[in-house]
């Protein structure tokens, strides 16, 4: 156990906390640091230390791992006298696994590299449930050398990792990631309304469906939110439809069309301008109920 680095982490959330408590399980001593006191309490529970400041937590740390909403918080919680650049030592290493541009991913490592600190830009897919049972896929950019340190911790996370390219290619990856999987869900939520019209029994359908080439992790994973109408975020709309902005984006920046992925986007979008961003992305299912005449 003393051999393993010590690990800073910043961000406690649906993600974060039980990452974080799998990184304790493998063995890892944790510091972490967030804004709310109940997450900061769970992590002392589950055997981490809860610092009062991001300067305390990553003062001692080998490995500084932040999981937090969008690019703004990454530069709020990296940068400044307070931020993560300025007080973690010389020769760290900070993962960054929130979601975010590529471009904030690569200015984020050449900060760094001038404060003597290594960068990989390490985004997740998965979910909630991937996070609780540690088998997430993550997507890195960076350095093969600090790849290499880094997979270890990779390991008690995820079990699909993968070096993606240098700094800003994992961010680049997962917003492709995001792309698909919001398509899908859409695709999934179309037909399970289609499917309830024609009065077909849904749970028999979507087994079948998911046995098939139609299947997927969407489905799979999501099945039961549709079935239920359980709509209880393991990854909020307002989430996706950040990254939505981000891929679209990303996108035009480098020439390539995504007809169908604009048409999702506006979708995700509307959802939101509708009160639902706070609830599960597969509430993609209420705008296509809507649409078809339901009072959602």
């Amino acid at each position: 156990m003393s051999n393993l680095p010590k690990i800073a982490w910043i961000g406690l959330g649906i993600m974060g906390s039980p990452m974080s408590e799998n990184l304790i399980k493998a063995g890892y001593q944790v510091t972490g640091f967030t804004l709310e006191q109940d997450k900061l309490d769970r992590l002392a529970a589950a055997g981490g230390t809860a610092a009062g400041s991001i300067a305390e937590a990553v003062r001692d740390a080998d490995v500084v791992i932040t999981m937090v909403p969008a690019s703004p918080q990454v530069e709020a919680i990296s940068y400044g006298p307070d931020g993560i650049l300025e007080n973690a030592r010389q020769g760290a290493l900070l993962i960054d696994m929130s979601s975010i541009t590529p471009q904030t991913s690569v200015d984020l490592a050449k900060a760094a590299a001038d404060k003597g600190i290594r960068v990989l830009d390490a985004p997740v897919s998965g979910g909630e449930a991937g996070a609780i049972e540690a088998v997430l896929s993550i997507m890195v950019g960076g350095e093969r050398a600090d790849f290499d340190e880094a997979k270890p911790v990779f390991d008690a996370l995820g079990k699909t990792i993968v070096l993606c390219g240098p700094h800003g290619s994992g961010q680049t990856v997962k917003a492709a990631n995001q792309l698909i999987v919001a398509v899908n869900i859409q695709a999934c939520a179309e037909a399970v309304v289609f499917l309830e019209k024609s009065g077909v029994d849904l749970q028999a359908a979507l087994d079948v469906l998911n046995g098939g080439l139609a299947g997927s992790t969407v489905l799979t994973r999501k099945k039961d939110n549709f079935l239920n109408r359980d709509f209880k975020p393991g990854f909020r709309i307002d989430l996706h439809h950040k990254d939505m902005g981000i891929v679209t984006d990303a996108a035009r920046n480098v020439g390539a069309a995504l007809p169908v992925g604009a048409v999702v986007a506006q979708l995700v979008a509307s959802l939101r301008a509708q009160g639902d961003g706070g609830l599960d992305h597969s509430a993609l299912l209420r705008a296509v109920e809507r649409l078809s005449g339901a009072q959602v």
